[in-house]
């Protein structure tokens, strides 16, 4: 590259940067080529007849075609970043590594250690960086350049261009996506990302101070520090809501990263995707560890189809069972496994055992062995036996709480009346809620899981012929979370988000999925929606492995204005405890609205607010709204750039214009923490419509 001189124009410095972003692009178009060429010639390797040989050929493959895919996802703005040192050396920093012809250093990785100054250099600890550049492109043009002049003294030597390239990024508008911020990463930030992968990574800060985003940005990282160990068991990253995993769903795959698994809360067991949220109160109860005795008495009551009779005839005589034998034998089941599915070898002995006290004064003579043998064959008892104790489904089980006798019975001692009519209630619905994942992955243990035969997924079959397949196959063909489904349980490292608002029947359901994991936990205390933090966080130290513990703070706010972000503060001061303010770093000039009127007026005020709003931003509007009123205000979202959402569903969301409708009923119904989280989720605008 060219010296540096300070009297470069910005289109000087924006053409010597495409020059070299020029130069990595063709070397990518060599290094794609050739793993091309080795997939395809793996593909011809016809003669690999024997495991080995055909073992060696899938590896080769599937090498090749994981390159494709790096180089591929990597395309889009694969160089960001520049550094030049007091010594003159100079480092382009990139979406990936690359390597000249002659195996130099050309482009280095961002989670390499030798990118690590990019992000946590300052001018107070320079670490020998004179300048650092944030390049930002299209395609492969260069759009623009950013410098931050880290030693003064510099300043004779290379030229500085633009006013910083992170309040750039912050000013740009929202698309209803979370973007990567691999090229404004702030040393705080990757300090968190680069934390170990073991043990529990604690992650904590207000409003907007992209926890998020580098708890994301972490999942690349540790699959760059270990991509054996953490693709080969998995990454699990938890969010609140489907709406929330569907804002950071490209995240990660912008960063090269496609195996980590995303879920969220109501996601987390197999053919369920439960989106309906529960009344707070009712919410309160199902996510209790109130629940774990209300379970384990409801798996023990009599299915709903089971027959209240048995009646064997033996040697001429009738023997029966009634109601009370039947329970009475059911009892002395669950004294021996309580786990009803695992035990229907013990059920069919225990009515073995009571018809044979019934015939034994009958028949002094009868033999226990052969009447066993005899009676237990028979097809009336092993049909009766299918009935009596079926396998049983955990979504059949919390069906019966439904019947408010059943839970009545199953709570006794436990819950109050009007509480159970509530659950109750809830448990009617056609459809699951998000707390009831968590009662459904109970039932799954309490009830027993089966021992599932593992599948043989390297052999596949056309036309009756077995061929092994090719890790190009399994790569791109598997349908999406097919190796690691909601029941999953040996992942690596498990990511919660927004973990505040845990209850702690969803730390019981994570801790299954974790059992020898990594954690990273992120979160915020004041803005939490669960109503006993206390239990929560007892429920949390259960579930996350006892082990070293690296805590981060993080303290700036990236999202809102200042102007926005005080206003919340003042709003949320005075309601709650211990709150974490942190610093908002820029302004808008545009200060926060606040209007009340009367409920006949809302829809025409709202409609007028929205088209305001899209007049004055060019990305999105959020209304934040509560539950109960978006049927009527669903009139007035009618543009794509708009979007209706709850106050929980809007946690970890942002846009560019907010307006928040009766913010003091959100505060009633889910308290003042959600009601917060709803005033800090615009960039730019806020506006409050209250009601008179």
């Amino acid at each position: 590259m060219p010296d540096p001189d300070p009297a470069n124009t910005p289109e000087q410095e924006i053409a010597i940067e495409q020059a070299f972003v020029d130069r990595v692009y063709d070397r990518v178009d060599v290094l794609r080529a050739d793993a091309v060429g080795d997939r395809d010639a793996g593909y011809r390797h016809l003669a690999a007849t024997v495991p080995g040989a055909q073992f060696e050929r899938d590896v080769f493959v599937y090498r090749a075609a994981r390159r494709i895919a790096d180089l591929d996802s990597q395309h889009e703005g694969l160089v960001f970043g520049r550094l030049d040192f007091d010594d003159g050396r100079i480092r382009h920093i990139g979406r990936l590594g690359v390597r000249d012809e002659e195996y130099r250093t050309l482009l280095i990785d961002w989670r390499a250690p030798a990118a690590a100054a990019f992000y946590r250099a300052t001018a107070v600890d320079r670490q020998e960086v004179s300048r650092r550049r944030v390049i930002r492109s299209f395609g492969r043009s260069v759009e623009e350049i950013s410098d931050d002049l880290l030693n003064e003294d510099a300043a004779e030597k290379l030229p500085v261009i633009g006013d910083g390239a992170l309040m750039a990024a912050l000013g740009r508008k929202r698309t209803g996506r979370m973007r990567d911020i691999v090229a404004t990463i702030q040393a705080e930030q990757d300090a968190a990302i680069r934390a170990p992968g073991r043990g529990a990574t604690i992650i904590t800060g207000g409003p907007g101070t992209g926890k998020t985003v580098v708890a994301l940005h972490r999942a690349a990282y540790l699959l760059y520090q270990d991509r054996s160990r953490y693709e080969a068991a998995g990454i699990l990253v938890v969010g609140p809501s489907a709406v929330f995993m569907k804002y950071i769903g490209r995240v990660l795959p912008s960063l090269g990263e496609e195996t980590a698994a995303l879920y969220s809360l109501g996601e987390l067991y197999a053919g369920v995707e439960a989106t309906r949220q529960d009344r707070p109160e009712v919410a309160a109860v199902k996510g209790g560890t109130i629940m774990l005795p209300i379970l384990r008495r409801l798996i023990r009551q009599t299915p709903p189809e089971a027959p209240s009779e048995l009646r064997i005839v033996y040697r001429g005589d009738v023997f029966k069972l009634d109601a009370a034998d039947l329970a009475a034998a059911r009892a002395r089941v669950f004294e021996k496994e309580p786990r009803p599915n695992l035990a229907k070898t013990e059920a069919g002995r225990a009515l073995l055992v009571a018809l044979w006290r019934k015939v034994k004064p009958v028949l002094p003579d009868a033999e226990p062995a052969k009447f066993s043998r005899d009676v237990g064959s028979r097809g009336e008892f092993l049909t009766f036996l299918d009935h009596w104790w079926p396998d049983l489904d955990p979504a059949e089980v919390l069906g019966w709480g439904g019947d408010a006798r059943r839970l009545a019975a199953a709570a006794e001692g436990h819950l109050k009346r009007e509480a159970i009519d509530a659950v109750a209630e809830s448990l009617r619905e056609t459809d699951f809620s998000i707390p009831d994942v968590a009662l459904l992955d109970e039932l799954r243990m309490l009830l027993g899981v089966k021992p599932q035969p593992r599948g043989r997924d390297r052999i596949r079959s056309w036309d009756g012929i077995q061929e092994v397949s090719t890790a190009q196959d399994r790569f791109y063909d598997r349908p999406e979370r097919q190796a690691r489904d909601a029941f999953y349980e040996d992942y690596a490292h498990v990511i919660v988000d927004e973990a505040q608002d845990l209850s702690p029947m969803q730390w019981r359901m994570l801790s299954r999925r974790g059992r020898a994991a990594g954690w990273t936990i992120v979160g915020d205390e004041a803005q939490s929606s669960w109503p006993r933090p206390k239990e929560s966080a007892d429920a949390r130290r259960r579930a996350v492995p006892h082990g070293r513990v690296h805590e981060f703070h993080l303290t700036k706010n990236y999202r809102n204005s200042k102007e926005v972000f005080e206003y919340a503060a003042a709003w949320a001061q005075p309601r709650l405890r211990a709150i974490d303010l942190p610093e908002a770093v820029r302004e808008t000039g545009v200060p926060v609205e606040a209007k009340t009127v009367d409920p006949d007026a809302l829809l025409p005020e709202l409609a007028g607010a929205v088209a305001e709003a899209l007049e004055a931003v060019e990305g999105t509007v959020g209304v934040i709204a509560p539950y109960d009123r978006h049927g009527e205000l669903a009139s007035v979202v009618h543009d794509d750039r708009v979007t209706l959402v709850g106050p929980l569903e809007s946690k970890g969301l942002e846009w560019d214009a907010v307006i928040a409708v009766d913010l003091d009923a959100v505060a009633e119904a889910h308290g003042p923490g959600v009601a917060y989280v709803v005033l800090t989720r615009a960039t730019q605008r806020l506006k409050r419509i209250d009601l008179g």
